[in-house]
């Protein structure tokens, strides 16, 4: 009897479709810097910093939730984990429509919607995963990149874009925290229900051998013994420095576009309109198209070639704002550059260290990537609030992505020494 695959008898089409819906939803959340300018005009005295901090609370914890929800994922199984995220997400920003203090807004937008985004966030990569185990640089590139997407939608949706003035203007934003939170709700329930775990006899076709391709590591590390590793915390510090240029511009973007390109006779600017879309974009394109590169070129490789994109981009988006096209080209390379990490990073994890254990290895990856989510909307908004300019912040994001760059060059998988030193081999 011949055996099934599941160009036989199982289609997968579903674990992407539904994994793709979900990240919509809470992908959107990178939209928030459309939120800052609206909530100081009706509380003037809540400070840039105070604002856009909204971002590095739920960044903090997506990274520490994500941990959470791999410990349990294989209990309570991803459809179950996404619905409870998919719950919070949309209630906190609900919530948050009846803000009246800033302990609420952090509250409601801040700890609910992390809560849905750290319980969110992982079911989609986990059943991918689980159905696509021959292309995991495809996978995460694809899952990461549909969120980015969501933003790119909620960001002229709320904000408004060419003649449409945009659902803050037209309802005010508690209205809009509503309307998006019932929208959330019903995207995050249509796509979890389609969050399913293969079946047992579910066999997954071969993938082509590349002599490019990432190689995989035949020995499956347990979290313990990778921490061991000083190589692994050589490429944790690495993630921090080069994630911060994408979470400071991500949660100041709007706003620092409404200063470059001000509103005349009251009337939006088209290029801080399309800041939020085109950020989006960027991201999602690096996401997805360096997924898909790091299985062909490999994972180091990609990185390091867009962390020297960013170093140059950073600094020149500040510099070159007066002309709105290379405004969009550096916002775009250092999206780009900010998704690509958390792509192949993601992929990286399985390569260095195994695939067994690839779900909570990179659950402490990510922590890396929450670190960096306090640090720069932190740094940007304090810049801010202290030179009203944001050209430090970017000089920031410049040499960060430096420090970054520095440190991949030693970042290397773990010998066969290192390996029997943990108790690997």
């Amino acid at each position: 009897m011949a055996q099934n695959t599941e160009t036989s008898t199982y289609p997968r089409w579903h674990a992407l479709a539904g994994g793709g819906l979900f990240n919509i939803a809470i992908g959107a959340y990178y939209a928030w810097s459309v939120f800052v300018k609206p909530l100081q005009a009706e509380f003037p005295e809540w400070t840039r910093l105070q604002t856009t901090s909204i971002s590095s609370v739920n960044m903090v914890l997506l990274a520490v939730l994500y941990n959470v929800a791999g410990t349990l994922i294989g209990r309570f199984g991803a459809r179950r984990i996404a619905i409870f995220g998919g719950l919070c997400y949309s209630a906190g920003l609900f919530l948050a429509s009846f803000t009246t203090s800033l302990l609420w807004l952090y509250m409601s937008a801040g700890v609910l919607v992390g809560l849905g985004l750290g319980f969110g966030y992982l079911p989609p990569l986990y059943v991918g995963f689980k159905w696509y185990p021959e292309s995991r640089g495809l996978v995460s590139g694809l899952a990461v990149g549909i969120f980015a997407l969501g933003a790119g939608i909620v960001g002229p949706l709320a904000g408004g874009l060419l003649g449409w003035k945009g659902l803050i203007y037209l309802i005010g934003w508690r209205q809009t925290f509503r309307v998006l939170a019932v929208a959330y709700f019903i995207c995050t329930m249509i796509g979890a229900m389609w969050l399913n775990d293969p079946p047992s006899d579910f066999v997954a076709p071969q993938p082509k051998e590349k002599a490019s391709a990432p190689k995989v590591s035949k020995y499956n590390l347990t979290t313990s013994q990778m921490l061991k590793l000083p190589s692994f915390w050589v490429l944790w510090v690495a993630y921090v420095f080069g994630c911060f240029s994408g979470t400071m511009t991500v949660s100041q973007i709007k706003p620092f576009a409404d200063q470059s390109f001000p509103a005349i006779a009251g009337v939006a600017s088209l290029v801080a309109a399309l800041a939020i879309p085109m950020g989006s974009a960027g991201s999602a394109i690096g996401r997805f198209l360096s997924g898909w590169m790091s299985d062909h070129l490999g994972r180091l490789l990609t990185v390091r070639a867009v962390l020297i994109a960013a170093f140059f981009a950073a600094p020149l988006m500040f510099q070159l704002k007066s002309s709105p096209l290379l405004f969009f080209v550096m916002l775009f390379i250092v999206n780009y550059a900010y998704g690509t990490q958390l792509s192949v990073y993601t992929a990286l994890a399985g390569d260095f260290y195994g695939p067994k254990f690839s779900a909570a290895n990179y659950g402490i990856l990510l922590l890396a990537w929450g670190t960096a989510g306090v640090f720069g909307p932190l740094v940007g908004g304090w810049v801010f609030d202290t030179f009203g300019s944001y050209q430090y912040a970017f000089y920031a994001a410049a040499a960060a992505s430096a420090i970054s760059l520095a440190l991949l060059s030693m970042a290397k998988p773990p010998t066969e020494q290192q390996l029997r030193d943990v108790g690997a081999v």
